[in-house]
């Protein structure tokens, strides 16, 4: 009996490494990203590749900027991925509109949908109900890396009133080289970049409206964003006067608040996770490279009654491809 169990087992591990036979067993989701050549795009079909239950449609390099071609893929598709620039993104979403019968399901890595009230935001640690709201979504906006850390660590302590929604935030933050975008990536990749550099020094980074709305902030904040001459990692700071703020809390109590913010989504298997301190009071911006992981810690000097709160995370992880692989999985149920 043992041996006959032994030989069904095998040959049904045997079938199933069959992705035809796998299909029949599982349903196979299709999914076309729409840009997957770029550095996102990239990532996102690397991570669904290593899973059995997708089969990734690739649009012929020839006719990669043929319209009727790529709506052919759409139209098969049980999600399509959108990895493209702002106005790319509108137009591919019009284009899956007009598809006649069954449309498929989105989700966009672009800013174009990340504040529309129509979207589902991307984040599934957000809030109780979010995680949820994600696999619930025909449409959601993946959200934006720098955007990601800030929100991950002002949204507990707005929501359990720690912070004031109208407090002067400020956000400075340092990404790789690959957080920066075409140009920045070019320059890094040709040798012609400083070793740091602040940029968006026009204080209108693309990223403080999602900050704002997903926060509950009401006052802008100070966004500082720069980059390191290294590829891929990023860490997100909020610095705290202590006592500048209602009933001058303690880092404990900004500790504490965050750890039961995110609890019940570790439990269910969420990527955020809040840390205590390090030992020797250094973080390093690469350690959580390759990752979908985001941790928080909070670092503090309580006799001057100063803190600062950091969220680091792998900006082409979960502030971009593991996010939006996170967000696929959790809308087709795998």
């Amino acid at each position: 009996m043992l041996q006959c169990t032994i030989l069904i087992l095998a040959s049904y591990i045997d079938m199933t490494m069959d992705p035809r036979i796998l299909e029949k067993v599982v349903p196979m989701a299709h999914i076309f990203i729409d840009g997957e050549a770029g550095t996102t795009g990239l990532q996102i079909r690397e991570r669904l590749a290593r899973m059995p239950q997708i089969q990734v449609l690739s649009i012929d390099p020839a006719r990669r900027k043929d319209p009727e071609a790529k709506r052919e893929l759409m139209a098969q598709a049980d999600l399509v991925v959108l990895c493209l620039h702002d106005e790319a993104s509108i137009e591919s979403v019009a284009m899956i509109d007009s598809l006649p019968g069954r449309k498929p399901r989105i989700v966009d890595a672009s800013t174009a949908h990340r504040c529309h009230p129509d979207w589902v935001f991307g984040f599934p640690e957000l809030a109780a109900d979010q995680l949820n709201a994600v696999r619930q979504a025909q449409r959601v906006a993946n959200p934006g890396c720098y955007a990601t850390g800030a929100i991950a660590i002002l949204r507990p302590l707005i929501d359990a009133q720690l912070l004031p929604s109208d407090f002067p935030v400020c956000l400075p933050s340092v990404s790789g080289y690959s957080g920066g975008g075409r140009t920045m990536i070019e320059d890094y990749e040709a040798g012609k970049a400083p070793l740091f550099e602040l940029y968006a020094l026009g204080l209108k980074h693309k990223h403080i409206p999602e900050i704002m709305r997903y926060t509950g902030l009401t006052r802008r904040p100070l966004f500082v964003p720069s980059v390191g001459n290294f590829r891929q990692g990023m860490l997100v700071q909020l610095p705290l006067h202590l006592d500048a703020l209602p009933g001058q809390p303690k880092a404990a109590d900004l500790h504490e608040a965050l750890k039961a913010h995110y609890a019940a989504s570790q439990a269910a298997g969420g990527w955020v996770s809040v840390e205590p301190a390090t030992e020797n009071l250094k973080l390093d911006a690469m350690a959580l490279n390759d990752t979908n992981k985001l941790e928080i810690r909070v670092f503090a000097n309580e006799e001057a009654r100063q803190a600062v709160v950091v969220a680091r995370l792998d900006n082409l992880g979960k502030g971009a491809s593991g996010a939006a692989v996170q967000n696929i999985e959790l809308m087709l149920g795998l």
